[in-house]
Formats: structure tokens, sequence, C-alpha cells
């Protein structure tokens, strides 16, 4: 009976435990006081990149706030402010081969973003955030673009909320 006790005892902790990192995943790091932000359009500074660029972009960043916080999004008077701008978007050669031809081409978007927050200044800041997507030679930018800024732009988005929610 003792032994049965503490089977139980030890999966019990073991799955409060495992439900306090998601939990802490998801908000852990963003104050109790904060309430609500505000996630402006970003422009494209670029000068290159589809015509929806900047819409995609700032909507991929909306929904992931949306989907992974208790904040609510408004458009004025926020806890916290987002902003900024696609300021990079460029294909490079990659990955030389014999005879100077090139193996892969890399799409790097590079992201200037703005993070205010109202509640307590030491915390905003502004950087760049980016990240590239690889590709074979023999395939067009058209080709592979969707793809690519779905995962350039998954990985800026967390790279950005990872940011704004640390402390350190």
């Amino acid at each position: 009976m003792i032994k049965n006790l503490c089977t139980l005892l030890i999966i019990a902790l073991v799955y409060l435990s495992g439900c306090s990192v998601t939990y802490s995943f998801r908000e852990g790091s963003i104050p109790s006081d904060i309430h609500s932000i505000a996630i402006r359009n970003f422009n494209n500074e670029s000068g290159n990149g589809p015509p929806n660029l900047t819409q995609v972009f700032s909507e991929t960043l909306r929904n992931f706030y949306q989907s992974n916080t208790r904040l609510n999004l408004v458009n004025n008077n926020a806890d916290w402010e987002l902003e900024g701008s696609i300021v990079g978007y460029s294909v490079t050669p990659v990955a030389p081969q014999a005879g100077e031809l090139t193996g892969l081409n890399r799409l790097t978007v590079t992201v200037n973003a703005r993070f205010t927050n109202n509640k307590d200044e030491e915390q905003s800041f502004e950087q760049p955030f980016n990240f590239y997507f690889d590709f074979e030679q023999n395939q067009t930018l058209t080709q592979v673009e969707n793809e690519a800024l779905n995962v350039i732009f998954n990985q800026i988005v967390l790279d950005i909320f990872n940011r704004s929610t640390s402390t350190w």
C-alpha cells in the first residue's frame, strides 16, 4: 500500500511539474499588471519582397501573441506596444560547388522591432531580428517564397516574443 502511494505521489509530482513548464512557456514572464498589447503594421523599408509582405508579417506577429498569451490586442493605450519595419529582404548564393556554381540560395529577412513597455521603460528595446531559408539553386524564389517566409517569419516572431517577455 505504501509502495502504491509513493508511486502515485511520484506520478502526481511529474504531472504537476510538467504543467508548470507549459504554463511558464506561454506567459510565465508576462507580469500580472500587463493586460494589453498594441501591434502596429510593420513597414517594408527593404525595397524587396512580395506586395503583401508587411501584412503577412504583422498578422503572424498578432496571431502569435493572441494564441500564446492572455494579453488583449488593442489599438490604443496598451501596456505593451510593438512596431517596426522590415529592413532587409535579400537572396544570396551560399554553398558554392566546383566550377563556381552555387549549390544553394539563401533568402534572408531582417526585421527591426521596437518594443515599448509602458509600465516599465527599462524593459523597452529596439533591435534587429533576422532569419534565413536555404533553397536549391535549381528552384526559383517564386517556387519557395511562401514556405520560406512562413519559416522565417515564425522564427523572427518567436525571437521577438522571447525578447519581449524575458526579464534578463
